[in-house]
């Protein structure tokens, strides 16, 4: 014999999946959608539409602009922005370093700059391969030298004569053959980062290791938090392959790559 659920539940769950589905939709249409172009979008009764709005508005999660359409509650926004910026960073970055690692079978990491060095804020490492990176979360290295620190050197450092002044009286450590090591030299190579719209390391921090590096932006829209990179052993990913794959890095940072990954 089927078993019968009490009614009252049943349409609890319905009305509950409503006003989500009213809520998701609302999230569509930031100049504001009507209530009859609500109804038809989600294929819901205007009455019904209209309650679930109205249940809505009542927690501050949805509202009204001047042309009487519907739009997202300014305490949906608070929350949204409340919770996302209480999360730490590394928290944030870390599924999106997961699925990079996955990817390539390297190691990603996650860095800010912090006066003269990166610091390794998150860092997932391939689960096969013998071989791994000695990068540590917490760790620091020469910003100079490497892929995450040219990136986001290259954003802040716009000219020479603000490389000089960043570089000041010290000597930049030349830790390979490859590193820059000059006021000159740094700001070549941080012109093509901002040519390109993304950097590399060609082993210029450790024998045998390449990378490159993208900027991410977590709370603005124009001044990057930090920057991801994918650190590869140059032997089993060389660096020419990381850079043709770069339209598959960006998708996966902006969190658009669907594709599956076996």
């Amino acid at each position: 014999m089927e078993e019968t659920q009490p009614a009252g539940k049943d349409e609890r769950l319905v009305g509950s999946d409503r006003v989500l589905a009213v809520l998701l939709e609302l999230a569509r249409h930031p100049a504001g959608i009507s209530l009859d172009e609500m109804a038809k979008r989600i294929d819901g009764a205007k009455p019904t539409v209209h309650r679930a709005l109205a249940s809505l508005r009542r927690a501050g999660l949805a509202g009204q602009d001047g042309h009487g359409h519907y739009v997202l509650g300014d305490e949906f926004l608070r929350i949204a922005f409340a919770h996302h910026e209480a999360r730490p960073d590394h928290l944030r970055v870390q599924p999106i370093l997961e699925q990079l690692t996955q990817r390539f079978g390297e190691t990603s990491h996650y860095a800010v700059l912090d006066g003269h060095d990166v610091v390794y804020r998150a860092k997932v490492d391939p689960t096969v391969g013998a071989m791994k990176l000695s990068s540590t979360v917490g760790g620091r290295n020469p910003a100079h030298a490497t892929g995450v620190g040219k990136m986001l050197l290259a954003l802040q450092l716009p000219d020479l004569e603000s490389v000089r002044n960043w570089v000041g009286g010290r000597k930049l450590e030349r830790r390979t053959e490859h590193t820059a090591a000059t006021a000159e030299e740094l700001d070549a190579e941080l012109s093509l980062v901002r040519q390109r719209g993304y950097s590399i390391d060609a082993q210029e921090n450790e024998p045998g290791v390449n990378c490159v590096a993208l900027p991410v932006y977590l709370s603005s829209p124009s001044v990057p938090t930090g920057a991801i990179s994918i650190s590869a052993l140059a032997y089993r990913t060389p660096l020419a392959t990381l850079v043709s794959d770069l339209p598959t890095i960006r998708k996966i940072i902006a969190g658009q790559y669907e594709e599956a990954i076996s």
